[in-house]
């Protein structure tokens, strides 16, 4: 019975003893075995591993890819246009070591606080040689590659490697906002009072065109036609000649007819002649021939 005494008790603590010299490494971790304080054995292979119990210490660290968003950073663009950026990087422990010399006993957390800083700083860095502009422009990758590369280079004093950043929002400030949407409305409207005036001007010089072609068009209608009328009246004018030259009182006759024709065709028309005028000479003929007007008789007759 005093040897099963002594056994049992030995047993257990050769056990527990055996049990604290095994630790397990899950496949989504790292692990450095310390032994005060001082790097002893570095797994980055999930599996079951072997420690000095009571001497040597198991640290875990998170193996996987994780995520850092940061707080919302104000930066000043090339033409001193402030805007405020949202960022977002992938990062992951790299060098097990270095990542505890660098962190202590404060491991992650005071890791994403030193990532935080270095990222903002990156930030300010490329976005301040650029105009704003680029920054607000739909594709941002040379910028967000040049963030990521000049994070990766400070974070590795860490033991860390940054993956990846993203920008996820770029807007102005608050208080800048109204001063800035009404300087983009006057710009609008400038732009649209421009086009207006162009249009102006545009229908102006279409308008003067018209008026000038409908100007050249009339004149040379209206040469055209004092051209065929004086052609007519020279025709006509030769006719008569030629008539005249062959029997003057036929043509004399026919003149005066057109001349009757003329006086006499109004229904208002009202003439006062005597009778012995040149204008009846045809009229008081009873051949149609003209006969001289009869002399006033004498005084005293």
């Amino acid at each position: 019975m005093r040897k099963t005494a002594i056994i049992i008790p030995a047993a257990l603590i050769v056990l527990a003893v055996g049990l604290s010299s095994i630790f397990i490494v899950d496949p989504r971790q790292k692990a450095l075995v310390l032994q005060f304080g001082q790097v002893k054995q570095v797994v980055q292979t999930p599996g079951i591993g072997f420690k000095i119990p009571f001497i040597q210490d198991v640290v875990r660290y998170d193996g996987r890819i994780l995520g850092l968003p940061t707080q919302p950073l104000e930066v000043t663009p090339l033409d001193d246009r402030r805007l405020v950026v949202d960022a977002f990087a992938r990062w992951r422990i790299t060098d097990l070591v270095k990542f505890r010399e660098a962190t202590g006993t404060q491991g992650i957390g005071f890791a994403q606080r030193r990532l935080e800083n270095i990222l903002n700083a990156s930030t300010r860095q490329v976005l301040g040689s650029v105009p704003s502009n680029a920054v607000l422009s739909e594709d941002r990758t040379p910028l967000m590659n040049r963030i990521r590369d000049l994070a990766k280079r400070e974070a590795n004093a860490l033991g860390v490697d940054v993956i990846d950043v993203r920008l996820t929002r770029t807007d102005l400030p608050e208080q800048n906002l109204s001063a800035t949407f009404a300087r983009m409305r006057a710009e609008r409207e400038r732009e649209a009072a421009d086009e207006v005036a162009r249009g102006k001007e545009a229908a102006q010089r279409v308008r003067a065109a018209a008026d000038r072609t409908a100007v050249e068009l009339t004149s040379a209608a209206q040469k055209q036609a004092d051209v065929i009328r004086g052609e007519a009246d020279a025709k006509r004018n030769a006719i008569y000649a030629e008539a005249f030259g062959k029997d003057p009182e036929f043509f004399a006759f026919t003149r005066s007819l057109s001349t009757y024709e003329k006086a006499l065709k109004g229904d208002n028309s009202t003439i006062v002649l005597t009778p012995r005028s040149e204008f009846f000479n045809y009229l008081n003929s009873d051949m149609g021939v003209a006969k001289p007007a009869p002399a006033a008789p004498a005084a005293g007759q």
